[in-house]
This record gives structure tokens, sequence and C-alpha cells, in this order.
């Protein structure tokens, strides 16, 4: 396949500027519906203890508000993404290293969530046979968003500049 010519080919664009934020802002949305259940899923709870009926308003607070910076990163995205397709068209080297300082963090931030979320489940994180619908969710989205991530990282797909950039042409003509 050969490399777009965009630092921020259709591919990407679709799964970071609409997919992300579509996941991030229904998150969100599910936290505010039911922070309860947002909160008692994200990890398991040990066999002698369930999780709590009710949570503390600080509790609450800080399940939601997690949950709207996640979405506003998405958002973020959707808007710095945009207006780089709308208005760097023409100048790949700058679309290349702007969306490099979107994504890097945001693929740390990947590694970071697959690493608490597994770190979580203690001795059992393997035990895959007894991972809860949430946790499936958590771990096949975060893939969903980190392997595209890696691959545009690796320049798969995508234009590259110290790959792709076509030499200056100049003719000195002399008389």
């Amino acid at each position: 396949m050969q490399p777009s010519a965009s630092a921020i080919p259709d591919f990407y664009y679709a799964l970071f500027a609409f997919y992300e934020p579509a996941l991030t802002i229904l998150g969100f949305i599910g936290a505010v519906h039911d922070p309860e259940t947002t909160h008692n899923a994200q990890a398991p709870w040990p066999a002698d203890s369930l999780p709590p009926t009710s949570l503390p308003k600080a509790s609450i607070v800080t399940v939601i508000q997690l949950a709207h910076v996640c979405a506003l990163m998405g958002v973020v995205n959707f808007f710095v993404l945009t207006a780089i397709r709308k208005n760097l068209s023409t100048q790949l080297a700058i679309q290349e290293k702007i969306i490099f300082a979107l994504m890097t963090p945001l693929l740390m931030g990947d590694c970071m969530h697959l690493y608490v979320t597994l770190w979580a489940l203690g001795d059992e994180r393997w035990d895959i046979s007894q991972w809860s619908p949430m946790l499936w969710t958590t771990i096949v989205l975060g893939f969903s968003l980190m392997i595209p991530r890696i691959m545009w990282h690796l320049g798969i797909w995508r234009y590259v500049d110290s790959r792709d950039r076509q030499p200056d042409v100049t003719t000195n003509e002399k008389e």
C-alpha cells in the first residue's frame, strides 16, 4: 500500500477524530447516568466483599470528572485533527509534527491505561475466562486505539516527511 499524501489520512482521521471521541463521549454519558456501576465495574471485587451499593458524593464526583476529562480528550482530538487537515493540507511536515505532539501522550496514556487495568486484576489478570464484559470492553477498545496509534508512529499508511518528502526541483538557468 502506498503511503498517503497526508500525515492524517482518512483511516486515522476517522479513527481518532470520530471513533475515539464517540467512545469517550459515550463513556461520559454512561458515567453520568450511572456513576455507581461505572465505579464498581472498574476492577474485580474480592470474593468475600461485595461492591458498595451507594458511593460517597466525593467518589461520584471523581468518577464523573474522570469521565469528563476522557470525553474532553476525545473532543480535543476532533478539533485538532480537523484543524490540521483543513488549515495545513499543503504543509505535510508541519502536520506530522503537530500530530506527533498529539499522538505521543495519547499513546503513553493507552499504555498506562492497559497497564493499570491489568495491574488491578492482580494474580487473576490472565484468567480471561473470569473477565467481566466491562473488562473485555476496556481491553478490546483500548487496543483498538493503541494499535493504530502505534501504526501511526511507525509511519504505516501515512505520509512521513523524512521518508516521503519530494526533493525540491529548482532549475538554475544561466543565460
